[in-house]
């Protein structure tokens, strides 16, 4: 599968100029709507020159404005896909060769990590990390197993961890223990949740740091949050793969694990004292 527009940004932030990455920046604080806009409206909205949009296109290595769009296009209709309209997929694996979902699961978990760099995750453990902070974490209807698991770990090995459950009302109600040291860890992929998309408007109006796991199509969250991985989730069936997700979870815990090393050990060994 070809690298998605995010995805292409992600990989050369570094090596564009000022105005560029104004560009690329709008566009991931609206993507992928921004970008179907003519370059005038495109260029306003990022307060830079129409030429500077066409050179952050051709930067991504696209021909043309139009070729731009078209993956775009081609990646808002992905988005929208349901599960019913990927039931005709049915992979047929040639005998005593691997499944072609298990395939696509390998694949989408190595195209992840090849878009997610050293220093990304480390900036996501120096919040998970950080003294006299609250983490809280949340999911969406397939995804919320995963913020489970996540907050699990991170409950182990340092305090104030907390996963968010039950009804919308009951996620407001904890926005007011929420402040300007606290971060949010949202798991959202597509057909993204509207529900989520509310929660952390009103997070972020609260200074609260926000870390999204999303797909590479991008949720909508993306626009509040501080940090973005994107997360390849496409197999050949009706529902796309978490995978990719846990493993970037696992990443993190593993990560946060050896940054907190001497206060998770004696969290650790505390509670199996206690057990």
């Amino acid at each position: 599968m070809a690298s998605s527009v995010a995805e292409l940004i992600s990989g050369r932030m570094g090596e564009m100029p000022a105005g560029e990455r104004r560009a690329a920046q709008t566009l991931i604080a609206n993507y992928p709507l921004i970008g179907l806009k003519t370059v005038a409206d495109f260029s306003q909205q990022a307060g830079v020159s129409s030429p500077t949009i066409l050179r952050f296109v051709s930067r991504l290595g696209f021909h043309n404005y139009p070729e731009f769009q078209a993956a775009l296009q081609d990646e808002l209709a992905a988005q929208l896909q349901s599960p019913l309209s990927r039931t005709s997929v049915r992979p047929t694996p040639d005998q005593g060769k691997t499944s072609p979902v298990i395939e696509a699961t390998l694949q989408n978990i190595r195209e992840t990590f090849r878009h997610v760099s050293d220093k990304q995750i480390r900036d996501i453990v120096a919040l998970i990390a950080r003294p006299r902070s609250t983490i809280f974490l949340i999911g969406g209807r397939f995804t919320d197993p995963v913020a489970r698991y996540t907050a699990a770990h991170l409950t182990i090995i340092r305090p104030n961890v907390f996963h968010l459950t039950g009804q919308e009302s009951t996620w407001r109600d904890r926005l007011i223990d929420m402040g300007k040291r606290d971060v949010l860890l949202i798991f959202d992929i597509r057909r993204y949740q509207d529900s989520l998309l509310r929660l952390a408007e009103k997070a972020h109006a609260r200074g609260v740091e926000i870390v999204l796991v999303t797909d590479q199509w991008l949720s909508p969250i993306a626009r509040f949050a501080r940090h973005v991985i994107a997360g390849r989730t496409a197999v050949p069936s009706a529902w796309d793969s978490s995978a990719a997700l846990f493993v970037v979870a696992e990443a993190l815990i593993g990560e946060a694990t050896r940054e907190l090393e001497t206060e998770s050990a004696r969290r650790i060994r505390e509670m199996e004292e206690l057990r």
